[in-house]
């Protein structure tokens, strides 16, 4: 099941022409498609687009009623090459992921796509992971737009230029015959918004028309001496149809006064937080109007030479506010004004940082400095919001906010895993491991510090390939199912088959890709009516050839300990795979906990576990925090006055997972854990047990207090 249900939702995406459609950024780019008339959708989950996936796969019955094939891909790569479609035939279609990494899973078929050219539109909808809200290194889309000569749009984030420019996509690639990427940050993926719907288009060539009347062009296919034509058509053919495309339908946007010495170019995404930065410095209202020039490239590439060098022609300096490094924009805008002979000053990355996210503060501290330089008179007249705060509340977060690094959720089967790991390596020694992209990541971060590389979704494995060599040690490497389906089945577990490794694998198999958003997966349990599930890890590694393989519950930590001392220490040699099984506890609390609150609403009797930490027996080590790592498992003050250390609690977000007990039995630690039965809506046999049981406690409880004070007596 996906972290988050769009079922409600997607009834909206029914609207006709004129209803107003109000929702999520995600909702609006899928109302898009239908209303461009898109023939197939394909696509691989991540953030920040994951959602996206998730409506595209809860609308899958309206978009089968449109006749559009929805397809969740088994990759980025599987989904950029669904494109082919639309090379010899008018079919439009669209795919999406998180870039950066999703397009470089998929950049050969986009790169082939892209020189084969298309007779259909050809959207891909990229979610620019960039800045706080990223998980992957800080790369940009641009590089590869530029690369491989596709278009790439950059819309202002609000609902109507998104949907608009999802639209225009099509038609671009279409007089084009070029593939369009579109980047949606992820505040434009979630911002909220309406815009005046359209009716859906059925598409006027269907898949089963191209699948019946196949058409064969070798001009279109990448191979000698077709390939060498291609280049050719996209520099004298493709590049000025679509230049002229963007001119003539306004994609770019030109906002503010028309008469100032000074302006500036913003990416579309960026705008809005251009326009926040004025606002905060007074030089605009909230309803974004200003004096101030601003060029508004929806369209990043490419650039228009008329475009840029009219905005640039009557001013002295522009400041040019694109995120990330390098500076493409701005080395292009002053290519393009040296060719034309224009002295305007270009400003950027002099005044702005280098990298990272462009906040509004960053954007505002900016913006001011390029006005101080080229304006000062308006610095000088602006006022700027909270410039008369206390200097003392003004700090920046990392002065106010204690750090606190990432982590696994409350009850996560796969924290017990690395748990078992570090008691291992107490016995073992230390132990090289090979990381991989998913939730398991995390173990590379306190308290569990385990992890020294991770090269790439499904790449544990190979990340550790170099270390085939005969040692006393071996390796560990880490992947989550979702990786194994996705990458790390032929790169991972077939390399290390092929090459016959003796290092370790250990597969987190959460029964669904957990870290995307619960989405599933070809060896999901769960049912599924359009896809293909219940197929086990353990028959494709064995398929591949791994003899040895042993499956592990991760909340048993003593049997993981021993599962993984045995594959440390085993004289046989080949590789060796663990399966670690137990579903996501936090997918699974989203599943029962409604149906168990509704169920306590009825009156049903209900038994819920949950675990403590006996006080007068808790020493105040915290060995078992370090080893365990649980949100739910912290400190609270000693309520013996001789006693100064704080000792364990377990607050009220436990949900009865019971590892934190686990730990102290297998790492042998204190006796002080407790596990609880809340029973709701006892019965009156359950009533009476208490009561007895109550009784006879303070029976025993009365005989050791008079023990206790006959002792003391005694001593005097």
């Amino acid at each position: 099941m996906a972290e988050r249900s769009f079922a409600k939702e997607v009834q909206s995406l029914k609207l006709g022409d004129g209803a107003e459609f109000k929702g999520e950024g995600i909702l609006a780019v899928t109302k898009a498609l239908l209303q461009s008339g898109v023939s197939y959708v394909g696509g691989y989950q991540g953030a920040p687009i994951s959602h996206l996936m998730d409506v595209l796969a809860d609308a899958e019955e309206i978009l089968t009623e449109l006749d559009i094939h929805f397809e969740a891909s088994a990759s980025e790569a599987a989904a950029a090459a669904m494109l082919a479609a639309s090379v010899n035939y008018p079919l439009r279609g669209a795919v999406t992921w998180k870039s950066t990494v999703g397009t470089n899973v998929a950049s050969d078929a986009l790169a082939s796509v892209s020189s084969s050219g298309v007779m259909g539109g050809a959207l891909v909808i990229v979610g620019e992971d960039y800045g706080e809200g990223s998980s992957i290194m800080q790369e940009r889309t641009h590089a590869f737009a530029m690369k491989s000569q596709m278009w790439l749009l950059d819309p202002r984030p609000n609902l109507t230029s998104i949907t608009e420019m999802v639209e225009k996509g099509f038609e671009l690639s279409e007089a084009s015959s070029t593939p369009v990427m579109l980047e949606l940050r992820i505040r434009a993926c979630h911002v909220h918004g309406s815009f005046k719907a359209k009716d859906n288009v059925r598409p006027g060539f269907k898949l089963r028309d191209a699948m019946e009347n196949p058409v064969r062009d070798y001009d279109r296919v990448v191979l000698p001496p077709s390939n060498f034509v291609h280049e050719k058509e996209k520099v004298e053919q493709r590049w000025p149809a679509a230049i002229d495309f963007i001119r003539e339908n306004k994609l770019n946007e030109f906002f503010g006064g028309h008469t100032a010495s000074h302006g500036i170019i913003v990416q579309g995404g960026l705008y809005n937080t251009l326009m926040r930065a004025l606002a905060i410095l007074g030089l605009a209202d909230h309803y974004g109007e200003t004096d101030i020039p601003i060029y508004c490239l929806n369209v990043t590439y490419p650039l228009l030479n008329g475009e840029v060098a009219g905005f640039c022609v009557d001013k002295k300096a522009v400041l040019v506010v694109e995120e990330g490094q390098p500076e493409y924009l701005e080395q292009a805008i002053c290519t393009i004004l040296r060719r034309e002979d224009i002295s305007t000053k270009v400003h950027g990355k002099d005044m702005l940082p280098l990298a990272g996210e462009y906040t509004g503060q960053v954007v505002c501290d900016g913006v001011g400095k390029f006005l101080q330089t080229h304006a000062p008179e308006l610095v000088e007249t602006a006022t700027v919001i909270g410039s008369s705060l206390p200097e003392d509340s003004q700090k920046t977060l990392f002065e106010t906010v204690p750090n606190r690094p990432s982590g696994f959720c409350t009850g996560c089967p796969e924290r017990p895993v690395f748990t078992a790991m570090k008691l291992v390596q107490r016995q073992l020694g230390n132990i090289h491991v090979s990381c991989d992209i998913g939730c398991h990541l995390f173990s590379i971060l306190p308290p569990f510090n385990i992890g020294n590389t991770t090269m790439g979704y499904g790449l544990g494995w190979s990340g550790a390939s170099a270390f085939n060599t005969e040692t006393s040690q071996r390796t560990i490497s880490i992947m989550g199912d979702g990786g194994f389906w996705h990458n790390g089945l032929t790169s991972g577990v077939g390399n290390a088959v092929f090459n016959k490794n003796d290092n370790i694998l250990v597969i987190v198999d959460n029964g669904y890709s957990a870290a995307t958003g619960g989405q599933d997966i070809l060896s999901s349990r769960a049912e599924n009516s359009s896809k293909s599930t219940k197929n086990p890890i353990s028959k494709a590694i064995a398929g591949l050839g791994i003899r040895w393989q042993r499956t592990v519950i991760t909340y048993d930590i003593g049997a993981m300990m021993r599962t993984l001392t045995e594959a440390m220490t085993t004289p046989e040699k080949g590789p060796k795979v663990i399966i670690a099984e137990s579903e996501c506890m936090l997918n699974r609390e989203r599943r029962e906990k409604p149906i168990r609150n509704q169920r306590i609403t009825e009156g049903k009797r209900i038994v819920r576990a949950r675990f403590g930490v006996d006080s007068d027996t808790c020493t105040g080590d915290h060995a078992c925090i370090r080893l365990s790592g649980c949100p739910s498992l912290t400190i609270k003050d000693n309520p013996d006055p001789l006693r100064e250390d704080p000792v364990a609690y377990v607050n009220n977000d436990c949900v009865g997972c019971g590892v934190c007990g686990e730990v102290s039995h297998a790492a042998v630690l204190c006796p002080s854990f407790y596990r609880a039965d809340l029973v709701y809506n006892p019965t009156v046999w359950d009533r009476f047990t208490n009561r007895f049981r109550g009784l006879v406690i303070g029976f025993l409880q009365r005989r050791a207090d008079k023990r206790r004070a006959k002792f003391s007596f005694g001593d005097l």
